[in-house]
């Protein structure tokens, strides 16, 4: 069995776990487009939302407010393990109906944020870390409508910067990011001294 939301969630897993395999220890302190994240904290964040966005396809409430460290021995290889049950978790048509009861929106919407941000993190590591990023184009494709939907309650709640304007031939997944506050051309290029 599986749903939309299902085959997508595994398409933009595998460049996100292939970013997150790459990085190596001595990145985890680099800063990231996420303002006041390094590495480290972003790993950290995009594990939770791996773990406890398994829990969100089944209905079931999830602490956002406990910050564990998942980056002990063999976190790379969880890391992987978990986006594929992620996946799974949402291939039940079931996940995608109703009201999620933690977040008070429908299921399909909850099912595109842990797909957004399995791509736009996966973004934000690879252009941290010194690594190309080849997003799924399927699911690139579907996000940037979720975006412009979610933009003004995410902007509203700190999770999304004012949006960097793009160009409308720009590539979807710059976009994409643009929509979501980020600068696709991140980090910028410092300007010389005058």
């Amino acid at each position: 069995m599986a749903t939309q939301t299902s085959d997508l969630l595994a398409a933009a897993a595998a460049p996100t776990a292939a970013v997150v395999r790459g990085i190596s220890d001595d990145q985890l302190d680099l800063p990231t487009p996420c303002q006041d994240y390094s590495v480290r904290d972003l790993l950290n964040h995009l594990f939770q939302v791996v773990v406890n966005f398994q829990d969100l396809a089944s209905k079931r409430q999830v602490d956002w407010a406990d910050k564990p460290d998942f980056l002990a021995d063999g976190w790379r290889d969880r890391f992987e393990a978990e986006t594929g049950r992620l996946a799974t978790a949402w291939a039940d048509p079931a996940s995608l109906e109703g009201v999620s009861p933690g977040m008070g929106m429908p299921q399909s919407i909850v099912g595109g944020m842990a797909l957004l941000d399995l791509v736009v993190h996966g973004w934000d590591l690879a252009v941290a870390t010194g690594q190309p990023y080849a997003p799924a184009p399927e699911a690139t494709a579907t996000l940037h409508e979720l975006a412009e939907q979610l933009g003004p309650t995410a902007r509203k709640m700190g999770v999304f910067a004012e949006p960097v304007p793009t160009d409308g031939t720009a590539p979807k997944l710059d976009r994409l990011l643009g929509a979501t506050g980020r600068n696709p051309a991140w980090p910028p290029t410092p300007r010389p001294a005058p």
